[in-house]
């Protein structure tokens, strides 16, 4: 009876030994890289949930070797150090704006101007041929996921305004790169984040933004304003980079970079039809708190057209003193927006 219990243990210690030897190195194969996500977006909006389910195909794609640790509304990150903050490795992934980087996109600042754009799906389109097309230098410190922006930057204010003029002197809440749109139309612009427009808006430290619909809604400030001018002769658009730190992006294998970058090539058009969504139920939003919507004749667009024509040459001079081909990258955004309406 012994001998048989001794021979039962140790038939089941070399089975528990063979296990061990053949599953070891296989778990050590199935290394999981850990990505923190920061990201500008609170965690209600639309944009913090579709980074949600971004994060959660990631994990899905990758069978679970690659997981995502998503940190909505700034709690990782200020808006102001997201990109710095990839670069660095404090987050491993980051969304935001562009404009909160000043001087580091100069190209990509072709996006600020008044290029007339109608939609926000066109906006991220024509951000992602313009990447694609041009691969700009000023991405080289990360690995890009994708890019996207908001639909027609319009003008709203707390006045009720009859028309565009009415804008002059006022105090508009602008982008760095967007801030002559407001010049050339004699008002006055004043550069903040979004993320304290709000407070300044009811305080009175500004008396307008310059931003799509969508923000009207989506940051509330469609509870403040009373006018909505939409002249798409000057819409721009603000682009939001979803950037990589580049040595997490090369600990992935290549098979998981393919799975993720499909991924991004599907939430590009997931972002640029929220756009489109988000700015019409913004739209009807406004309407119904009363809002004023002043929308622009074809005399008013061809006015305020010949107002902005002075900024694009002097765009091309910039990039030209900073030995870029702005002329170039201007030419394939107005020519892509007019075949791509």
């Amino acid at each position: 009876m012994m001998k048989k219990k001794f021979v039962a243990l140790s038939v089941l210690f070399l089975v528990a030994l063979s296990f061990l030897l053949i599953s070891t190195p296989l778990s050590a194969q199935e290394k999981v890289i850990k990505l923190r996500y920061s990201n500008l977006f609170p965690p209600v909006h639309p944009f913090a949930k579709m980074a949600d389910e971004w994060c959660k195909e990631v994990e899905k794609r990758t069978n679970g070797r690659v997981t995502v640790t998503h940190f909505p509304g700034n709690t990782l990150t200020p808006p102001t150090q997201t990109y710095d903050s990839v670069v660095k490795g404090i987050a491993d992934v980051g969304q935001s704006l562009m404009a909160y980087s000043a001087g580091r996109f100069p190209l990509t600042g072709v996006f600020g101007l008044p290029l007339g754009f109608t939609s926000g799906a066109q906006a991220t389109k024509t951000l992602n041929a313009f990447y694609q097309k041009f691969h700009p230098k000023e991405f080289d410190d990360t690995k890009v996921m994708y890019l996207h922006g908001h639909g027609p930057g319009l003008i709203s204010t707390k006045k009720v305004l009859g028309s565009i003029d009415d804008i002059k002197g006022l105090r508009i809440k602008v982008n760095a790169e967007n801030a002559d749109i407001i010049s050339a139309l004699g008002g006055a612009p004043v550069t903040m984040p979004i993320t304290e427009t709000y407070d300044a808006l009811q305080k009175g430290l500004i008396e307008g933004v310059l931003l799509p619909f969508e923000a009207l809604k989506g940051w509330k400030f469609g509870e403040i304003v009373k006018t909505t001018i939409v002249n798409h002769s000057m819409s721009y658009t603000a682009p939001i980079f979803i950037v990589m730190n580049k040595d997490k992006w090369n600990s992935i294998s290549k098979a998981d970079q393919q799975a993720i970058e499909k991924i991004n090539e599907e939430w590009i058009e997931k972002q640029a039809q929220m756009w489109n969504k988000l700015d019409k139920e913004a739209e009807e939003f406004v309407i119904a708190k009363g809002v004023k919507v002043l929308r622009a004749s074809k005399a008013d667009e061809a006015k305020v057209a010949e107002k902005m024509k002075p900024i694009f040459p002097e765009f091309v001079k910039d990039m030209k003193a900073k030995g870029l081909n702005g002329e170039e990258v201007l030419k394939f955004c107005l020519d892509y927006i007019k075949t791509h309406p």
